[in-house]
């Protein structure tokens, strides 16, 4: 009854039937009844006093009622509850159990109390719903939790990583292990997950894991120039979640939950000894996730994903895609780039111009203002060279000025010693400009020391018969360039003591 004093007025002034005043009031016959009765049982007069409001009038008709239940049970420190469950492991039954415990049965219902824990939280701070379309965002992340991989000679353990990819309206959701967070593995991870959907989405949405967001920022992050070439591959775009808010990636993080609770739990008690082992059997417990009813809604994620989604998803590329390393690299003044310590030339015309390296398993590409200039089949030789006859100049004269003839006539003015040694160093590759960053670096080394002594370390070096820059580096740092030398015949003694003490050879010492 929302207003007890119109059914007084109307009994006391307008002296209307209770039939007539249940009509009037919308309520039923007999709790007009029930009221009359109670306000003739506390003695209740018309009229009442001005002052007597709703509330008041209620307590004398209902004197046993509390008007708030509620105060009778313990109330619950809800922020440190909040506090808590930010604890791994910790639940809100637990903490429910506890609190019970605590009050000696004098609290809540479980039930009761989750209630009026997420009222709390709704009171705390406002929050909009998101809405996810059919086909329009991905969700990407890492599980926090490994599965290990068992070496089987060594019995070494390694981490395999989870990655967890999860479609916005119908959480349909792809894990697999991966052994690194790598970028390749990052970048592999999402053509598997995009496969396993059978289509792409508008967004793909990841957390600012360094292998696919190189600087993090509120409104304009800096991507991974390889993982910005795979969205453009997919033609999809990238929206990092912004740092320190989950709710950008609540379904990733959901996922993961799902994925920690249904599938890694039940692998616990599994030993692996390879990646694809791992990977099968998260395969096998990935259908009975998506399979698994939901609890409150209707249908499961597949059945959802089936009648919302899977028509909704962009059209796969016909090939997808291969990863590819992007670097940003300077040419040097002898017209090749580095990458992996292996040296790849560009036309001479773009020396000292940054370029860009896109590297794939078998081949080199090097692009510059989005136009690619050269390519390579990549190679593993360290120091080695990959050139194009093209590449070169005429005459092998760079437009900056450098020479063989310059670098001779540079060497010439520190001492003989140093001459022999840069013509030397000249003649070692099959172009003498192949050989220029070593002799630059050689003939540089009379600014860190001295001319004097950068030609008596060469001298040295060509007794010794190890006419290398980095011999030379090393008799400097070692100061042997201040000792006589011993007569030519002991030449290949000292050309072994000169081995000995190389900081990268071990002596017998070292196996003791």
């Amino acid at each position: 009854m929302r207003n007890i004093k119109s059914l007084l007025r109307l009994h006391f002034e307008g002296g209307l039937s209770r039939r007539q005043i249940a009509t009037s009031q919308r309520i039923a016959y007999g709790t007009v009844a029930n009221y009359l009765a109670r306000a003739a049982a506390a003695g209740i007069t018309w009229p009442l006093p001005p002052e007597m409001r709703e509330r008041e009038l209620a307590a004398l008709l209902f004197p046993t009622a509390t008007p708030n239940r509620e105060t009778a049970f313990a109330e619950p420190d809800f922020a440190a509850l909040q506090h808590e469950l930010k604890r791994k492991g910790m639940t809100k039954l637990l903490a429910w159990e506890e609190y019970r415990a605590a009050h000696d049965g004098a609290g809540y219902s479980y039930s009761h109390y989750c209630h009026r824990y997420q009222h709390w939280v709704g009171l705390q701070a406002r929050s909009m719903r998101q809405v996810h379309r059919a086909g329009e965002k991905c969700f990407v992340d890492y599980a926090g939790q490994t599965i290990p991989i068992v070496d089987r000679l060594t019995g070494e353990l390694q981490p395999a990583q989870i990655f967890v990819a999860v479609l916005g309206a119908s959480s349909l959701t792809y894990a697999e292990a991966t052994l690194s967070q790598c970028e390749a593995d990052w970048i592999g991870s999402h053509n598997r997950a995009f496969g396993y959907f059978g289509g792409t989405t508008e967004i793909v949405v990841p957390d600012n894991l360094k292998s696919g967001v190189t600087k993090a920022h509120r409104w304009v992050p800096t991507l991974n120039d390889s993982y910005q070439s795979w969205a453009d591959h997919y033609a999809t775009a990238i929206i990092p979640a912004r740092v320190r808010k989950p709710k950008d990636k609540s379904r990733a993080e959901n996922g993961v939950q799902l994925v920690s609770r249904w599938i890694l739990a039940r692998l616990r008690h599994h030993t692996f000894f390879h990646i694809s082992e791992a990977n099968a059997a998260i395969a096998e417990l990935l259908v009975a996730l998506n399979d698994r009813p939901f609890q409150r809604l209707p249908g499961s994620r597949r059945s959802v994903f089936e009648s919302i989604e899977r028509d909704t998803l962009g059209v796969l590329p016909k090939e997808p895609y291969e990863y590819l390393h992007v670097r940003k690299a300077r040419v040097h003044v002898d017209y090749h780039v580095e990458y992996q310590r292996h040296y790849y030339s560009v036309p001479h015309a773009l020396v000292k111009a940054e370029v860009e390296i896109r590297a794939s398993a078998t081949l080199i590409s090097i692009y510059a203002r989005g136009q690619r200039i050269a390519s390579h089949v990549r190679s593993t030789q360290h120091a080695g060279h990959s050139t194009h006859e093209e590449h070169m100049p005429a005459a092998h004269q760079f437009m900056n000025g450098w020479s063989p003839e310059r670098f001779e006539s540079w060497a010439a003015d520190i001492g003989v010693s140093t001459l022999h040694l840069v013509r030397r160093q000249l003649t070692r590759k099959r172009h003498p400009e192949q050989s220029f960053r070593s002799v630059l670096a050689l003939l540089d080394l009379a600014k860190q020391y001295d001319r004097v002594r950068l030609e008596s370390a060469c001298h040295r070096a060509l007794t010794i018969n190890s006419p290398t820059r980095s011999s030379v580096e090393s008799i400097l740092k070692k100061g042997l360039d201040q000792q006589p030398i011993k007569s030519a015949s002991d030449t290949d003694l000292q050309d072994e003591l000169f081995l000995q003490e190389h900081e990268n050879v071990r002596g017998a010492q070292d196996f003791e």
